[in-house]
C-alpha cells in the first residue's frame, strides 16, 4: 500500500513534514511500514517483529504514564467529523500537558521516536495509516482505534497511537466519556 505524498497540504505549501508512506500487508495486517521524509532526510522503517529504525538505528517510545503529562498531536482540529468526535478530541486536549497541530504522519514518527506521546485522527483512510502501525508498534507502542480495537481496512478512520499503554488506556476513556466518568 502506498501513499505518495501523505501531508498534500504541507506539500503544496512548502511545509517539509510531508513524506512518503509504504506498507506491506499479509492477510489484511500491516508487517511492513515506511515513512520516509525525503526534505529532512530521515527515514523510519518497521517490521513485525522487529525494532523500528530512524536511519539504520534503533528508537523508541517514552513512557508516559498519564494525559496530563502527553504531548498529543492531530493533524487538524478540523479532521473530526462529528460533533460527538470534536467535543471527544476536545476533552483529550484540555487535559493534555500541550497539543500540537500539524505533522500528518511526522507525527507517528515522533512518537516512535519518543518526542511525542500520542497521536489522534479523524477520517483516515488505510493508505493513511498502514505504514504507521509497524512504525509505532516496533518502537515500542500501539496504534487502534478510538475503541482500542485493531485497525483493519475496514476501520472507521478514527486513531489513537500512544507511546505507553497506560497513557492509551487513559486516551481511549476519555475520547469514550470524558474526564467526570473516568474519576466517579
Amino acid at each position: 500500500m502506498l501513499d505518495p505524498i501523505d501531508g498534500t497540504k504541507s506539500f503544496i505549501t512548502g511545509k517539509p513534514l510531508y513524506g512518503t508512506l509504504i506498507a506491506l500487508l499479509h492477510d489484511g495486517k500491516p508487517i511492513v511500514g515506511i515513512i520516509n521524509h525525503p526534505s529532512l532526510g530521515e527515514r523510519w522503517t518497521g517490521a513485525a517483529g522487529r525494532p523500528t529504525l530512524l536511519n539504520g538505528g534503533a528508537v523508541k517510545t517514552r513512557a508516559c504514564d498519564s494525559l496530563a503529562r502527553a504531548v498529543v498531536y492531530t493533524t487538524s482540529p478540523y479532521m473530526f467529523a462529528t460533533e460527538r468526535d470534536k467535543a471527544a478530541y476536545e476533552r483529550v486536549r484540555r487535559e493534555a500537558k500541550l497539543a500540537m497541530f500539524g505533522g500528518d504522519c511526522f507525527a507517528y514518527a515522533l512518537v516512535a521516536s519518543g518526542w511525542a506521546d500520542l497521536v489522534i485522527e479523524g477520517g483516515l483512510k488505510p493508505f493513511d495509516f498502514c505504514a504507521l502501525i509497524p512504525v509505532v508498534e516496533g518502537a515500542g507502542g500501539l496504534v487502534t482505534d478510538w475503541e482500542g480495537g485493531p485497525l483493519s481496512l475496514a476501520s472507521d478512520g478514527r486513531i489513537v497511537a500512544a507511546g505507553d499503554r497506560r497513557v492509551h488506556a487513559e486516551v481511549l476513556a476519555a475520547l469514550r466519556d470524558g474526564p467526570a466518568s473516568r474519576r466517579a
